[in-house]
């Protein structure tokens, strides 16, 4: 059990881990056999529903290997209980209905919470409550919040994560991958006691309280607009046509990587794109002859590809893509000082007021009040610029109770004062 660990024989917190910190390779309780059936699986909740406190939780994805986001490996573990690992495939989401029916209604102990969310909800798993020991780390001021930095900070011991990026689709699983994700959910415990102490010593329990519930009521994230303009290399286009041929192109390889579940890039990285839209090719031999085409996987679908590019070379001109968003947009934050110095200055005093406040209250600035709501802020303030105006813009913006209220007087007063240093038409 977690309790038995090494890492909560520490009694100490928050105090940096020496170089000396002991390197965990092996769970306290041994690894266990995942879990791969549905009986398998209603033995395991029981046993779970008779532990008690929260339950450590993480997934497993095969991110870079695999298209789709599924969780490959579930991790459990609850105080009485022990670590459960459990193969979401052989069981099916129908299978999980024993697990949801108790861990559905108990607190949650993850690390980077909205990443593995999604996954467990796919599953029917979804927490009553949640502590994500990431963003507690943020909130007391940690600006290295990766698991295996803050274990080795708050509970002097080292967690190895060269598994971290492994393809989690592989079966069987190896037995060090397995140790690996069993040790995640072993130390999430011991590391949320000892974060939720200190978050209860700086007075920022509430604030934790708040900023974990706005995670975990959080909706899916709504399809991206233009997906494909995130293409890497996009700045290097200078066409309209040429826009049309990156669409098309990553529009085909997405259908084709859903259809097979793999990663898109390893069927056709983003530099193979670009390439093939500023060649602007006549023919599939054309196209094959680009670096990036030649070697033999892609020689193998250069049809697949080339039919891709054709249909973009076709597309009558009122059909091409624009080259930029809408100029209404806000613009990058680069160009303020171009496109509207009045607004730059805004931000500006903004930005002075968010960073002294989170220095004063040892909080990161992004958590104090997210970048973004900065920067909306500060390029549409509102009319007149007062602690009540700021406030009401907040949260239209998503800022939570305990951000307006630390920060709405004191962006009041920088907009007020920046507005009255507005030189006069």
């Amino acid at each position: 059990m977690a309790e038995d660990s090494p890492a909560a024989a520490s009694g100490e917190s928050g105090s940096p881990a020496e170089n000396s910190a002991p390197l965990l390779r092996e769970p306290a309780d041994g690894v266990p056999d995942p879990i791969a059936t549905a009986a398998g699986l209603a033995r395991a909740a029981a046993a779970l529903a008779a532990g008690s406190g929260p339950i450590a939780v993480d997934a497993e994805r095969a991110s870079g290997y695999r298209y789709s986001q599924r969780a490959y490996l579930v991790q459990l573990r609850r105080a009485g209980a022990g670590t459960v690992l459990i193969d979401p495939l052989p069981i099916g989401v129908a299978g999980f209905r024993p697990l949801a029916d108790v861990v559905n209604e108990t607190e949650w102990i993850l690390h980077a919470a909205p990443q593995d969310l999604p996954c467990l909800a796919e599953l029917g798993l979804r927490p009553a409550r949640l502590f994500d020991t990431e963003l507690a780390g943020r909130l007391l001021g940690d600006e290295r919040v990766a698991l295996g930095t803050m274990v080795e900070q708050w509970l002097h011991v080292r967690l190895g994560k060269e598994h971290s990026a492994a393809d989690w689709s592989t079966r069987p699983l190896p037995r060090e991958w397995l140790a690996y994700a069993a040790l995640d959910v072993e130390l999430l415990i011991p590391l949320h006691d000892a974060l939720a102490r200190e978050l209860a010593d700086a007075g920022k329990v509430e604030w934790a309280a708040e900023e974990f519930e706005a995670i975990r009521a959080s909706p899916p994230a709504a399809p991206r607009d233009d997906p494909w303009r995130r293409t890497s290399g996009l700045h290097a286009i200078r066409t309209r046509r040429e826009l049309a041929i990156v669409r098309s192109l990553w529009y085909a390889r997405d259908a084709w990587a859903a259809e097979r579940d793999v990663s898109p890039g390893r069927l056709l990285p983003d530099s193979a794109i670009i390439a093939a839209a500023r060649a602007n090719p006549t023919g599939p031999a054309e196209l094959a002859q680009l670096p990036t085409f030649r070697g033999p996987r892609q020689r193998r679908a250069i049809s697949r590809w080339w039919n891709a590019v054709a249909e973009a070379l076709v597309l009558p001109d009122a059909d091409l893509p624009q080259p930029v968003s809408r100029a209404d947009a806000m613009p990058p934050t680069s160009r303020w000082r171009e496109r509207d110095p009045k607004a730059a200055a805004r931000l500006a005093a903004c930005r002075h007021v968010i960073s002294t406040l989170a220095a004063k209250h040892r909080v990161l600035p992004q958590n104090l009040l997210a970048g973004d709501i900065v920067r909306r802020l500060a390029w549409e303030p509102p009319d007149p610029p007062d602690a009540t105006g700021v406030s009401i813009t907040l949260a239209r913006h998503g800022a939570r109770p305990w951000q307006i209220g630390l920060t709405a007087s004191r962006l009041g007063d920088a907009l007020t004062k920046a507005r009255a240093a507005e030189p006069t038409a």
